[in-house]
C-alpha cells in the first residue's frame, strides 16, 4: 500500500511538473507551442520540458539582477546530470529527459555559454562568429529535439543544428531595433563596415536606413541557406515527427518574410506574422516539402556540419563512443514507418561506432568536442 501511494506521488508530481513547462511553453513561444501540437504526444512533453528548462536559464540569466544568474543556472544544470535536480518543476522535468533520452551535458552546457555571451554583450565580427552563437542558443536545441525524437545519427544532427541557427538568425533580423534600444547589436560588424555603419553611432540612434536594411535581407538570406539544408534533415526524422518540425521550420521563415515585406525595415517596425499567414505557410511547406527528390535530400543530408555545429554532432558522437549501450528512446514502436526509421539509425550509428572505434585511430579526445569562444 505504500509503495502504491508512493507512485501515485510520483505520478502526480510528474503530471504538475509537464503542466508547469507547458504553461511557460504558452507563455513563452507562440510559434513553437503552435507547432508542438503538431507532434505526437509522447515527444511533445519531453520536448516541452526542455523549452521550459532552456527559458528560465534564458531569464535567469538575462534579467539577472543580482549578478549571479550564470552561476545559479550552472548549479541547476550540475545537479540534473547528478541526478538531484533542484526542486524545481522545469528542473525535475529536465533531469528526466536528460536521463531517459541520454541528452550529453555539452550541449545544454553550451546553450548557457550563449546565454553568458549575451550578458557580456559580446559582439560578433562576420558571419561565422554569429553561426557560432546560433549554435549556442538555437542549435543546441535543435540537437536536442533530434536526441528526444530518437534520431542520434550525425548526419541529421547536423541538419537539426542547421534549422536551430537558421531560427536564430530570423530572430536577428526581426528584432534589430529592439536589441538596439537594449545596447545589444547582433549584426556582423564586417557587414557594417561595408557599409559604412558605425556600431556605436547606430546603438546611440538606432534608425533605419537602405543601408541597414540590405544587411538584414543579406542576414535572411544566410538563414534561407540553412532552412534548406535544415529541411532536408526533417526527411531523417520519424514520419510522426516530421510535421511538427515542419510547422516550427515554416513558422519561423516566415518571420522573415515578414520583415521583407516590411522593407526589411525591424528598426522601426517588428514583424509579427498573421494567423491567416501562418496558416498559408504552413500549408505551402507541407506541399513543398512533401515531393523532395530522395537523390536530392540524401545527398545534402550527407553535407557536413555547419562549422559552428560541429562540436554539437561530435558531442553525441563521443558519448556514444564512450556509452556503446545507449539506445534511441524517442522512436514510436508501434507504426511500421518508425520501425524502418529506427532500423535506418541503428545502422548509421552502428556504422558510425565502427569507424570511430579505437582500431581506426578516430577517435576524437576532445571532451564535448568545445570549440573556441568566438570573437
Amino acid at each position: 500500500m505504500i509503495r502504491l501511494q508512493s507512485s501515485e506521488k510520483r505520478m502526480s508530481r510528474r503530471a504538475a511538473d509537464a503542466a508547469a513547462c507547458r504553461s511557460l511553453l504558452c507563455d513563452g513561444s507562440r510559434s513553437f507551442y503552435a507547432a508542438s501540437l503538431f507532434l505526437p504526444q509522447h515527444i511533445r512533453r519531453p520536448a516541452t520540458a526542455m523549452y521550459a528548462f532552456c527559458r528560465l536559464a534564458d531569464d535567469a540569466i538575462d534579467l539577472d539582477e543580482r549578478g549571479d544568474g550564470l552561476e545559479r543556472m550552472q548549479e541547476r544544470l550540475d545537479r540534473i546530470y547528478e541526478g538531484a535536480p533542484m526542486d524545481i518543476p522545469a528542473d525535475r522535468a529536465f533531469a528526466e529527459v536528460v536521463r531517459r533520452y541520454s541528452i550529453p551535458k555539452p550541449l545544454p552546457q553550451a546553450l548557457l555559454e550563449g546565454f553568458d555571451w549575451d550578458t557580456q554583450g559580446q559582439r560578433y565580427p562576420d558571419l561565422a562568429s554569429l553561426e557560432a552563437y546560433g549554435s549556442r542558443v538555437a542549435g543546441t536545441v535543435g540537437a536536442m529535439m533530434t536526441l528526444v525524437m530518437g534520431v542520434r545519427s550525425p548526419d541529421a544532427l547536423a541538419r537539426a543544428c542547421d534549422l536551430g541557427v537558421a531560427m536564430q538568425l530570423t530572430n536577428i533580423a526581426r528584432d534589430v531595433g529592439e536589441d538596439a534600444r537594449n545596447g545589444r547589436i547582433y549584426l556582423p560588424l564586417d557587414w557594417l563596415q561595408e557599409k559604412g555603419i558605425d556600431p556605436e553611432e547606430f546603438l546611440a540612434d538606432p534608425r533605419f536606413t537602405p543601408a541597414l536594411g540590405e544587411i538584414v535581407q543579406r542576414l535572411l538570406k544566410a538563414a534561407d541557406v540553412l532552412y534548406e539544408r535544415g529541411a532536408v534533415g526533417i526527411h531523417a526524422l520519424p514520419p510522426s515527427c516530421r510535421k511538427g518540425m515542419q510547422a516550427a521550420a515554416a513558422l519561423y521563415s516566415e518571420i522573415g518574410r515578414e520583415v521583407e515585406r516590411n522593407g526589411c525595415d525591424s528598426v522601426t517596425r517588428r514583424a509579427v506574422v498573421s494567423p491567416s499567414r501562418k496558416i498559408l505557410s504552413l500549408y505551402n511547406m507541407f506541399r513543398r516539402w512533401g515531393g523532395s527528390d530522395l537523390r536530392v535530400v540524401r545527398e545534402i543530408l550527407s553535407e557536413d556540419p555547419l562549422e559552428a555545429n560541429r562540436f554539437l554532432v561530435d558531442a553525441v558522437r563521443e558519448q556514444e563512443v564512450l556509452n556503446p549501450e545507449i539506445r534511441p528512446q524517442g522512436v514510436g514502436m508501434g507504426r511500421v514507418e518508425d520501425r524502418i526509421m529506427w532500423l535506418h539509425n541503428l545502422f548509421q550509428r552502428l556504422e558510425q561506432q565502427d569507424r570511430s572505434s579505437p582500431r581506426s585511430g578516430r577517435v576524437s579526445r576532445r571532451p564535448g568536442g568545445g570549440t573556441p569562444v568566438a570573437g
